[in-house]
C-alpha cells in the first residue's frame, strides 16, 4: 500500500516538466562501416541459448544495421535499424521482432522516426498505429554504435528510447562510464570501458516503479576504446522483467 508520503511524491512528479530537453544527439567521431560479425547469447552461468549475426551495410551516410538471434528453443530476436551518420547519429527507423518460447510477451514493433508513426503487430495479425512526437536523439537499436562515439571522459550522456508495448512510451537512458575492465585476446591483455545504461521512466511511473519492483535493471555495454573502438559485450534483460543475458562476439568453429 502506498503511504501518504508516496502519494505526495506522485502528485509532485505529475507536475514536473518533461526532461527531454536534457537528452542529446551523439556526434559522429568514428563513422560506421560495412561489417558482418557472429554473436552468441548466453546466461550469466555461461549456457548458450542463442547464436546470431550482427551486420551493417553502408550506403553513403545511411547505415542499415541488423542483429538477429536464433534460439535453441526456436525463438527469434530480430532487430533492423536504419540510421544516418551525418554529423550526428539520427535514427530513421527501427523494426524489432521478438517471438517464441523465450519471450512471454512477443513484440513486432516498427518505428518510423521521420514521421513519428509507431506500428505494433500482434500475434493474431492485428495492427495498431500511434503517432508520437519523437526526439532527435531517439536511440532504439543504436546504443553500441553510439557508445563507440561517446567521449570516454564524458561523465554522463543522456539519450531517448521508445519502450515497446501496446502503449509505447518515451524514456530516458543515462549512460555513465564505470571504469575499465581487463579482458584477453589470446595472450594479450586489453582494457574495455564498462558503460552502465540506466533507464529513467520519469513522471508518475518513475516514482511508482521502484516501489512496486518494476524499475528496469541497469544494462552494461563494454567498449574497446582508442582510435578504432569496438564492441566487446553486453549484459542486460532483452525484454521487460526478463533475466539478464550476455551478448558476446564469437568465432566460427570448423569440423575436425
Amino acid at each position: 500500500m502506498l503511504t501518504s508520503r508516496c502519494l505526495g511524491l506522485l502528485a509532485l512528479s505529475a507536475m514536473l516538466l518533461p526532461r527531454w530537453l536534457y537528452a542529446e544527439t551523439i556526434p559522429v567521431r568514428h563513422p560506421q562501416g560495412s561489417a558482418h560479425g557472429f554473436v552468441v547469447l548466453r546466461t550469466l552461468q555461461g549456457r548458450r541459448i542463442a547464436t546470431g549475426d550482427m551486420t551493417q551495410v553502408v550506403q553513403g551516410d545511411r547505415v542499415t544495421s541488423r542483429l538477429v538471434f536464433h534460439f535453441r528453443d526456436g525463438s527469434v530476436d530480430d532487430d533492423t535499424t536504419i540510421f544516418l551518420q551525418r554529423g550526428v547519429f539520427r535514427l530513421l527507423s527501427d523494426h524489432h521482432i521478438q517471438r517464441g518460447p523465450s519471450y512471454p510477451k512477443p513484440i513486432d514493433t516498427h518505428i518510423d522516426a521521420q514521421t513519428g508513426v509507431v506500428t505494433n503487430r500482434t500475434a493474431d495479425g492485428k495492427t495498431a498505429k500511434v503517432h508520437l512526437d519523437l526526439p532527435a536523439d531517439l536511440s532504439n537499436g543504436l546504443p553500441p554504435n553510439l557508445l563507440m562515439n561517446v567521449l570516454p571522459s564524458a561523465k554522463e550522456t543522456r539519450i531517448s528510447y521508445l519502450a515497446p508495448g501496446e502503449k509505447p512510451r518515451l524514456v530516458h537512458i543515462t549512460i555513465k562510464p564505470a571504469g575499465k575492465v581487463p579482458f584477453r585476446i589470446g595472450d594479450t591483455q586489453r582494457m574495455a570501458i564498462d558503460y552502465v545504461l540506466h533507464v529513467e521512466l520519469g513522471g508518475v511511473a518513475g516514482v511508482v516503479a521502484p516501489l512496486i519492483g518494476k524499475q528496469p535493471g541497469d544494462y552494461h555495454i563494454w567498449i574497446l576504446g582508442g582510435a578504432t573502438p569496438a564492441f566487446i559485450r553486453e549484459e542486460g534483460a532483452l525484454y521487460e522483467g526478463g533475466p539478464t543475458w550476455r551478448i558476446e562476439q564469437t568465432s566460427p568453429i570448423f569440423p575436425p
